[in-house]
């Protein structure tokens, strides 16, 4: 083993810290255990708080290993905190292999006893518990070392009763697996979501209304607790075809004098992402549109504020946004200018650059967007 793969095989991953622990607290708790090398927490660039983790690198192994045996979810400033061996390759922490999800989690089991539940299944590299300030979320994943341990975990562990809490364990996928699945389950779609037919409507008559189109597996009007409809319901095809003749033929046409909405049934899971999807569209878009319409100044005289930039530059255009950057209420020297349009901060720029605001030459420029 070269000096590089020892110093790798002997660093460990300490997350879960208290903001309030330091890099000398640390070195007197792992210290304790063999010869360390430095450690490191991880902190913001600007604020330099702590981001709640950090790296702890050992001079043998063995002494990593023995801390990682000995230490893990042990209490520092009143947190548990949480080890695991540092994985440095990105590919290999997010590629899904050996790694298991689990959902419907009491809200009673915490890191420990999850590492505890599943360590009977192989090594595990990281067990989490996904958690805000109210407590655990109910869902949590759990890292092995192989995919055969992560296989014989959701083989035995999936539809076992864990406190009150019957669990869904099962394999990993990215975001970006979960949405083409997403998008596969649209494509095929068998339910159909009804809405708009009032409250002159029942199971049978509203089956009556689609079994044309195909065989039924079940239609449910959504009723009030007096049994009154909602107006809206759901009918389950026995084959997309039959859903898809159904959407196309019956969205917008009258039921009881009103058109009514027929469109594929979703799960939240899949709204939110489509809301989502939706979202970034138009985030895009916005940052299209305004693609060339932010304007860079600099050299600005120190008498010139945001109101006395926005009255010269608002000649040429909607100006939707002036900011002359300051520090400790001084004039920096440099500001932005946002127009409404690409062509608008052209022409502002086309007259401005060069003009003399105060007693110096203005310097324009189209800001850089990230």
């Amino acid at each position: 083993m070269n000096v590089e793969a020892k110093y790798r095989a002997a660093s460990l991953y300490v997350g879960d810290l208290h903001t309030d622990v330091t890099e000398d607290l640390l070195f007197k708790k792992f210290s304790a255990v063999g010869p360390v090398l430095s450690i490191r927490i991880c902190r913001d660039l600007v604020s330099r708080r702590s981001l709640g983790y950090a790296y702890v690198n050992f001079l043998q192994p063995a002494d990593a290993q023995k801390a990682l045996d000995t230490m893990n979810f042990d209490l520092i400033e009143g947190k548990s905190i949480r080890l695991m061996w540092s994985q440095r390759d990105a590919h290999a922490r997010k590629s899904g292999i050996g790694n298991v999800f689990i959902k419907n989690l009491d809200k009673s089991i915490h890191n420990k006893v999850l590492y505890e539940l599943f360590s009977a299944f192989g090594k595990i590299l990281s067990a989490k518990v996904m958690s805000d300030e109210q407590g655990s979320k109910g869902y949590a994943f759990v890292h092995f070392q192989d995919q055969s341990a992560a296989d014989r975990a959701i083989e035995e562990m999936n539809g076992q009763l864990l406190g009150d809490c019957r669990v869904f364990v099962g394999r990993f996928k990215s975001r970006k697996d979960r949405e083409a699945e997403l998008r596969t389950q649209a494509s095929e779609f068998t339910n159909v979501y009804i809405k708009n037919f009032g409250d002159d409507m029942d199971d049978e008559r509203l089956k009556d209304i689609f079994s044309k189109y195909g065989q039924t597996q079940s239609v449910r009007v959504m009723t009030d607790p007096s049994g009154k409809s909602k107006g809206f319901g759901f009918v389950s095809f026995d084959s997309h075809e039959a859903a898809k003749r159904a959407v196309e033929d019956m969205n917008g046409k009258n039921i009881n004098g009103q058109p009514v909405f027929v469109g594929r049934a979703q799960k939240k899971v899949e709204r939110q992402a489509e809301l989502k999807e939706r979202f970034e569209e138009l985030r895009k878009a916005r940052i299209r549109a305004s693609r060339g319409a932010k304007l860079y100044i600099k050299n600005l005289d120190d008498t010139i504020d945001d109101e006395m930039l926005r009255k010269e530059f608002s000649a040429f255009g909607a100006v939707s946004r002036v900011k002359v950057m300051q520090e400790e209420g001084q004039s920096k020297g440099f500001g932005l200018v946002c127009f409404s349009s690409p062509e608008e901060a052209a022409r502002a720029m086309a007259e401005m650059n060069g003009r003399t605001l105060g007693t110096k030459a203005l310097h324009i420029a189209l800001a850089h967007r990230p």
